[in-house]
């Protein structure tokens, strides 16, 4: 099933093709391989069936937080034009529903709801964390940018997410990283704040790469993918904000004393 994943929740915007292919179970883990061709152990049980794997159509991605409304829609072309593919083609959308900023976020879940409504497909919402912890072995905390001097954070146990996705103060999260025994963090938001974080990644981790770990559709196409095959409803998209944006909603006018 040919499915189109795209997130907004960082300053990355991301899109991916992906086939989700269904199989019979089998004795020991199937393999999932990634865009990359990467392949990462473990079958996906779906009702009596497992996926047996996935593989990347196409994928596009590019980094620049004030441009997302029009980046989106031009990468969405570029995927499908890649992999020979239409509109009509798509089985399903998946979309990164943060917690993100309120208006970049907003861009791809109000895209990916327009895709759905137009071709009459159903769109599954992933936390976007998971789009990075989803990756991680172990016990590990996502952290990205929340602006504002703060990050939004979750916490993964051998990739199944354990706690939040929550918004805090950097070093008010790694005081409770620490409580929790969490040693260990990945994500974009870690080199913004490399002194309050030296602690809980390697040193590449916080530096500037060209890649700090931005939430990858290709891992949120896949988290959804069970749901897919299953011909699972999805739920309602209801982006994780977290917080209320920072426009104030415009006061009644005041009283005009006669």
């Amino acid at each position: 099933m040919l499915l189109l994943a795209v997130d907004t929740a960082t300053p990355a915007c991301s899109v991916a093709l992906v086939d989700v292919h269904r199989g019979q179970p089998a004795a020991g883990s199937a393999s999932v391989a990634t865009a990359a061709g990467a392949p990462t152990a473990g079958a996906m049980a779906v009702e009596g069936m497992a996926v047996e794997g996935m593989t990347g159509r196409a994928q596009r991605r590019v980094v620049d937080p004030r441009k997302h409304a029009e980046l989106l829609v031009p990468l969405i072309r570029e995927v499908l034009d890649e992999a020979s593919a239409r509109p009509g083609d798509l089985d399903a959308m998946v979309v990164g529903i943060g917690p993100g900023p309120f208006t970049s976020l907003r861009v791809g879940v109000m895209t990916a709801e327009a895709f759905a409504d137009a071709l009459g497909l159903p769109a599954y919402g992933v936390c976007s964390l998971d789009g990075v912890g989803a990756d991680t072995s172990g016990r590990v905390a996502v952290a990205t940018d929340a602006r504002r001097r703060e990050v939004y954070w979750a916490v993964y146990h051998n990739g199944e997410r354990v706690d939040g996705p929550s918004v805090g103060r950097p070093q008010v999260v790694v005081d409770e990283l620490r409580r929790m025994s969490v040693h260990r963090a990945v994500g974009p938001g870690l080199h913004l704040y490399p002194d309050v974080f030296a602690d809980f990644a390697d040193l590449a981790d916080l530096a500037e790469p060209a890649d700090p770990g931005y939430p990858s559709p290709v891992t949120l196409a896949r988290l959804a993918g069970a749901a897919v095959l299953a011909n699972r409803p999805p739920a309602p998209l209801v982006p994780l904000y977290l917080r209320r944006p920072d426009a104030a909603q415009p006061r009644p006018p005041k009283a005009v004393a006669r």
